[in-house]
């Protein structure tokens, strides 16, 4: 497993990232300037494929597409009439590299139109105008390659068990960071804009209704390392403070965003677990503190070859789910509910305040258990032991604050200030 995540030093290959980042935008801004608009700018982006980075057919011409083949260390462009045009990548200037682009774009037929500015860096130099050399480190671009081979994966998984609208995951190369997002299906306040070099309507068009966003950045723009990053907007009250997984995540104060180093997920015992808990932690922060709909908007994570049955039978098809036995471990301080079905163990932890007092502090529900109301479950034998023993709930666990205040028969049990 650990094997897929290669080690990554982004200051020792800090300057060829530079250079690779620019080069992207030059093919990205192709795209843009012929692709019909996209929610999101959707229609712009990079995705991830075995051998490197691709933007899909572009609506130029006879069609084409664009590959940037890091094995071969080639940039390649296909066409829709049978054409295919190439150059090398290496060590080159910024105006050489787009200087080769124009003349692939047009050997294949197309019309090598766009804005030669680039956007979301500082200072700025139109592409044609910058001369500077920039080195290329072909063993570091097959590194971050493998790495983004291995994030797409995990967020593909994560997609699987979201039923509303998500984005798909993909590359934008305006900030070079991989990204997925999920949305709430409503409208959010007007985006403050100001990124340094994007246009404000962009971003107010891309921040038009609520989100939960994660990505993935390879370094720069704050830190200088690789990392995961998290993010709400509009952010809900003590989004901030909520408690995510695993315990190397923290809020970074000067991106006010969730942020986990990618070196905790590349030496975790397993990668791909820590990192779906850090994308289903601040995920559900978001949503349980934004009061999302989160019924209606999941579901069970997606299995190869089985098809997700029809809401209408959900209920009936997780037989596990309703026939598992919520189990209490109660101490004089602290205790837990925990529900194990499936061979996966679900569990919600409480504290005691007093005698007449229990504070809900966390829930743990399993990857493979979502969206078979497992949390919900354990919930509701809080409530029902809270109403036989006399005493008061306070749920600071955004999941159970969420499913009591999804549930006006529960609130009976609510210690109120």
């Amino acid at each position: 497993m650990s094997n897929n995540w290669p080690h990554l030093d982004y200051l020792g290959w800090r300057d060829t990232c530079s250079a690779l980042h620019l080069y992207l935008q030059i093919a990205g801004k192709y795209r843009l300037a012929h692709t019909p608009w996209l929610n999101h700018s959707w229609h712009a982006t990079f995705y991830v494929t075995p051998r490197g980075l691709i933007s899909s057919p572009i609506p130029d011409g006879p069609g084409i597409e664009i590959l940037f083949d890091v094995h071969d260390h080639r940039v390649i462009g296909t066409s829709g009439d049978g054409r295919q045009a190439a150059f090398d990548l290496g060590a080159t200037t910024v105006a050489q590299f787009h200087a080769d682009f124009v003349r692939l774009v047009s050997d294949l037929g197309g019309t090598p139109t766009f804005d030669r500015r680039p956007n979301e860096v500082a200072d700025p130099i139109p592409f044609d105008e910058d001369h500077r050399d920039r080195p290329y480190d072909g063993d570091a671009v097959r590194r971050f390659h493998q790495a983004l081979m291995a994030v797409d994966r995990v967020f593909k998984t994560f997609r699987t068990s979201f039923l509303g609208k998500s984005s798909p995951a993909h590359l934008f190369w305006g900030s070079f960071d991989m990204a997925i997002t999920r949305f709430s299906g409503r409208r959010a306040p007007l985006h403050p804009a100001g990124v340094p070099a994007l246009p404000d309507e962009v971003a107010q068009e891309a921040y038009d209704h609520e989100v939960s966003s994660a990505g993935f950045w390879p370094g720069g723009g704050g830190i200088d390392y690789p990392a995961f990053y998290a993010y709400a907007y509009p952010a809900p009250n003590g989004y901030r403070a909520a408690p995510v997984r695993p315990d190397a995540a923290f809020w970074h104060e000067g991106l006010s965003e969730f942020v986990l180093p990618y070196e905790a997920v590349q030496s975790a015992p397993d990668p791909d677990a820590a990192l779906l808990a850090f994308l289903f932690s601040t995920y559900e922060a978001a949503a349980d503190l934004g009061g999302w709909d989160r019924d209606l908007l999941e579901c069970a994570p997606g299995q190869p070859g089985s098809v997700r049955p029809p809401a209408a039978r959900q209920a009936s098809l997780s037989p596990a789910a309703a026939e598992g036995t919520v189990e209490r471990e109660d101490g004089p301080a602290k205790g837990r509910y925990r529900m194990l079905v499936d061979g996966h163990e679900a569990e919600m932890t409480y504290s005691r305040v007093g005698k007449g007092l229990l504070i809900i502090d966390h829930t743990d529900v399993p990857t493979a258990l979502r969206g078979r109301k497992v949390g919900e479950q354990m919930v509701r034998r809080a409530v029902e032991d809270a109403r036989s023993e006399g005493i008061g709930i306070i749920p600071l666990c955004p999941f159970a604050k969420a499913q009591i205040d999804r549930h006006p028969e529960w609130q009976d049990v609510l210690r109120r200030k």
